[in-house]
């Protein structure tokens, strides 16, 4: 059994599912024929933001945009380091407005904000780790996010972006396969990454806690640690047993409304780093 971990106070940005449906099919987890549930996909988010704030982080909340259906997954909408945020330009015609939303938030919060060139789905396909070689970005691509908008990041953000390829499409966002468990630690499935992406993690993080298929499968790397505390959904149970056993605290909820839509606890929130 590792040391105790300690957690670390954040701030996320979340967006509730008011108008959340499944209308149009962007990724293989989409299923038009399924209808939501509106008030259990509500309630469900609901649990979801108390916890956080239960473990003492703040929530911020944007209000939901009729016509924007996946709004709730808020961490595509930007991508924030040390006060400034690169915003998204998303790949789909369905989204592209989320992206003007997140740009006022941050914009009436008096955030640094860069409008993006690149196609790209912000944490979606970004993730910071403050503590690993003095802050470094991981980046996905491959299905969303063009690999220009890495270095599109960089020059932004001022911190070394490493780029690594996606290949599985039912991991079509880099938070769907790859998760930061605090300021230095990560976890990920090896499957989801081209073999000399592989490398690079292995190289990089020589300590991550591997993930299998089956866990990827459950939604358990789209998951939200604060150092000690991981919040993954219910179905990832071997995925908690895993990450226990690395001395992390596992917090289960059910978020199964917003599976269909092709997101877990990380797609519906974002962290926001002053």
């Amino acid at each position: 059994m590792n040391h105790q971990r300690e957690p670390r106070n954040r701030t996320y940005l979340m967006c509730p599912p008011q108008h959340f449906t499944v209308e149009y099919a962007i990724n293989p987890w989409m299923d038009t024929t399924v209808p939501v549930d509106a008030v259990l996909a509500l309630k469900q988010w609901e649990t979801l933001r108390d916890m956080l704030g239960s473990l003492g982080h703040r929530v911020h909340v944007l209000d939901a945009v009729a016509g924007l259906p996946d709004m709730v997954y808020a961490a595509n909408g930007a991508f924030s380091v040390d006060g400034v945020v690169y915003g998204a330009r998303f790949r789909h015609p369905q989204r592209t407005a989320e992206a003007d939303v997140h740009r006022e938030f941050y914009e009436l919060q008096g955030w640094r904000y860069a409008g993006p060139e690149q196609i790209n789905e912000g944490e979606g396909d970004f993730a910071y780790l403050p503590g690993a070689y003095g802050g470094l970005v991981l980046a996905g691509y491959g299905f969303r996010t063009d690999p220009a908008a890495h270095a599109e990041a960089q020059e932004v953000l001022g911190r070394p972006v490493v780029s690594l390829r996606l290949v599985d499409p039912a991991f079509y966002h880099l938070d769907t396969a790859f998760a930061a468990l605090d300021d230095r630690h990560v976890t990920y499935y090896p499957g989801a990454f081209s073999a000399a992406s592989q490398r690079v993690l292995a190289q990089l993080f020589p300590d991550a806690v591997l993930a299998d298929r089956a866990d990827a499968e459950a939604f358990g790397l789209n998951l939200v640690s604060d150092g000690r505390h991981v919040i993954l959904n219910t179905e990832a149970t071997a995925m908690g047993e895993k990450l226990r056993a690395a001395g992390y605290l596992p917090v289960h909820v059910d978020l199964s409304e917003l599976k269909r839509g092709g997101g877990s606890v990380k797609c519906a929130v974002a962290e926001l780093r002053p």
